[in-house]
């Protein structure tokens, strides 16, 4: 088509020359914007593949993904490698699959963590907020000294779960454990919330768990099923739940089953029993006069 063709399209439309060129120009700009906003979407989610990493160049490249705006993280073929998730310091969302090694999330302040298999000692170790979900096993000390967050394991986990977890500042950290427990659950607590659910348990098949609660000064532990044969620290009490503890537990198992694809109504359906401390400061008169 010539000039004189392109000039009786234009006023068909309802242009001129001058606004077609403008109007051009402006579509372009667009459709340039459009495609730089498709490439940093793309840069904002990243796929790592962790075989035969070692763990400190693991953690430099998620660290520095960070910095440079990633904003989700997915890393297959994780085999031991240790502290995924510390000092990251953002809310990011990472994915794992594998097996995370010790110390997973310690330090953690605001990531999501997903884990798709287990996870060893220290999980959440000092953990600060952020939260930890394990679709599997974990091991011993699972959040250790934790003072926030929230952290959910699917299958069961090892000695001393919950150990030294306290409150600080308004937060409050939460472990909700799907499976059972070995001794010393919730050693020395001070403060938060866990809840043992022993999902895979037989009627009436106690939890393995002993010496629960040894040393707790604070917060409150939810157990469902038997704990009769269960030997307690002698600093812990048993109660029913009350109608706020009903509420809490009932929020979080919601939200447990939400993550495994349980029914929380069926999970909520058996009895529960409520631990808490005696004391307050049972060993207050060491340290005041």
């Amino acid at each position: 088509m010539g000039s004189a063709g392109n000039r009786l399209s234009l006023r068909r439309f309802g242009l001129s020359e001058n606004e077609w060129g403008i109007r051009g120009s402006e579509n372009d700009r667009r459709l340039k914007m459009r495609d730089k906003t498709e490439q940093i979407e793309a840069q904002k989610v990243l796929e790592i593949d962790a075989s035969n990493v070692p763990y400190r160049e693991l953690n430099t490249r998620l660290r520095n993904a960070v910095v440079g705006g990633t904003q989700k993280m997915v890393i297959r073929n994780v085999d031991g490698q240790r502290y995924i998730g510390t000092n990251l310091g953002k809310p990011i969302e990472v994915e794992i699959y594998g097996s995370p090694g010790n110390d997973l999330g310690a330090f953690m302040d605001g990531p999501r963590i997903v884990v798709h298999g287990n996870v060893q000692d220290n999980c959440g170790n000092a953990m600060n907020s952020g939260e930890i979900i394990v679709h599997g096993h974990a091991g011993d000390i699972l959040g250790l000294s934790a003072r926030g967050g929230e952290i959910f394991v699917r299958e069961d986990v090892g000695c001393r779960a919950g150990i030294h977890m306290k409150e600080f500042k308004g937060k409050k950290p939460v472990v909700v454990i799907g499976g059972t427990a070995q001794d010393f659950l919730a050693e020395y607590m001070a403060g938060g919330t866990l809840i043992l659910l022993g999902l895979a348990l037989k009627a009436d098949q106690p939890h393995a768990a002993n010496f629960i609660g040894t040393g707790m000064h604070g917060g409150v532990i939810y157990v469902r099923g038997t704990i009769e044969d269960c030997q307690l620290g002698k600093e812990v009490g048993r109660a029913d739940l009350d109608e706020k503890d009903l509420r809490e537990l009932r929020g979080y198992v919601t939200e447990f089953a939400g993550h495994f694809g349980y029914n929380a109504d069926e999970i909520l359906s058996q009895r529960f029993t409520k631990l808490f401390p005696l004391h307050l400061r049972q060993h207050g008169a060491l340290y005041a006069y």
